[in-house]
């Protein structure tokens, strides 16, 4: 009898199943990957040639990130998040934010503990919970996709070592208010664990809606683990660049977990990192604009589906998450929009959607042009395809 694999509890990731597709169908139009259309700013690239004049810089380097980095990462965490690196907190560089979750949960967790993820969860950090050898307990979201407070707090157990929240959210776009936020935090701090904050699309709010950042919160140091990335705001997907903020004290456990999956992020990253934010304010400004202005084409489109899906109001990240009218099948919906109307967008059974139909529509990966076009075939599609069902 074969031995059964941790391995063979961890969902396969979606993306490369509906990359295969849309590879068998050229000329198909992604609304499913997570990345932006822009590059780095240039001031990544002119960092590069001191990261090759430095002799011993093909060395292993600190564990938790180079010096001038850290001392970047400060400066922006005091600027933008109001979190103030303190005697009880400290930043960990790592190889994106996926990583610093992986980090995470393994540094505050043994085998049979619970996590606490709002569905639709973000499927890595359920592929990483269980990957640990800890059970994802799942809580409900409401109608809108915010926090259900009072629900998540009857979930937490004896067994129960953080409750994950992202914002601006991934799959849905939604941004939890301040309030919310703030109340999920005090409840960690009063059952004795810890709350993980993934914050990757921090710059991607719209109308006015502003980011909070738990860890900047009076008092919420020792318990609070903030996650960062440079993958969506500096165009920096595949630098593998991100970061965390951790009480203290967790750094020797992070250490050990980093040390022995990647010893240190790339040097040569890490140097493009401190170029990128040296950026010239223009840069996140433009590129966000564009996007914002993407945005706005995108929910114009989607309002045609009113009959058809429920498009709920999503202020961040660059993702809309729409409930299709449907009985068919997630994965068959996906699979005959790629194949009959040559649009691709993931289905949320990926995110832990299991009962109806629902679909992530993502827009920051294209040139306005090619996000009209993908997302008129989308109306299109969803229009044809449920008008005949």
């Amino acid at each position: 009898m074969k031995n059964i694999s941790r391995m063979e509890a961890v969902q396969s990731p979606i993306i490369p199943i509906v990359a295969e597709l849309i590879k068998n169908n050229p000329g198909t139009i992604s609304l499913g990957q997570g990345v932006v259309s822009y590059s780095p700013p240039p001031e990544a690239i002119e960092l590069l040639p001191k990261f090759l004049a430095e002799p011993t810089n093909n060395l292993y380097k600190a564990v938790e990130g180079i010096p001038p980095l850290l001392a970047a990462i400060e400066a922006k965490l005091h600027a933008f998040n109001k979190i103030e690196i303190n005697d009880e907190n400290c930043i960990v560089v790592t190889a994106g934010s996926n990583m610093a979750f992986m980090n995470a949960i393994l540094a505050i967790t043994s085998i049979g503990d619970e996590i606490i993820l709002n569905t639709p969860y973000y499927f890595n950090h359920e592929m990483a919970t269980t990957i640990a050898g800890c059970h994802p307990v799942l809580v409900e979201t409401d109608e809108n996709y915010q926090l259900r407070v009072d629900a998540i707090a009857q979930a937490i157990t004896s067994k129960t070592k953080a409750i994950v929240t992202i914002s601006p959210n991934n799959p849905t776009g939604v941004v939890y208010s301040e309030e919310a936020l703030r109340e999920v935090n005090l409840l960690c701090k009063e059952r004795n664990i810890y709350h993980i904050n993934d914050e990757a699309y921090e710059y991607f709010t719209y109308d006015g809606v502003k980011h909070t950042s738990p860890g900047a919160f009076s008092g919420s140091s020792e318990y609070t683990i903030s996650l960062y990335s440079l993958s969506k705001a500096y165009g920096f997907a595949s630098w593998r660049i991100g970061y965390m903020v951790i009480p203290k004290h967790l750094l020797v456990a992070v250490k050990k977990v980093q040390d022995t999956i990647v010893i240190c992020p790339a040097v040569i990253s890490q140097y493009a990192a401190l170029g990128a934010l040296q950026a010239k304010e223009e840069y996140l400004k433009n590129n966000l604009e564009a996007i914002a202005s993407v945005r706005y084409d995108v929910l114009n489109s989607l309002n045609r589906l009113q009959n058809q899906c429920t498009i709920t109001p999503a202020d961040g990240a660059f993702y809309f998450f729409l409930k299709v009218h449907t009985q068919m099948d997630t994965l068959e919906l996906v699979e005959r929009l790629i194949k009959e109307h040559q649009v691709a967008v993931l289905p949320g059974t990926t995110f832990g959607m299991d009962k109806g139909c629902y679909l992530r529509v993502g827009y920051g990966a294209l040139q306005k042009e090619t996000a009209k076009e993908g997302i008129e075939r989308l109306v299109t599609g969803l229009q044809t395809i449920l008008a005949n069902k």
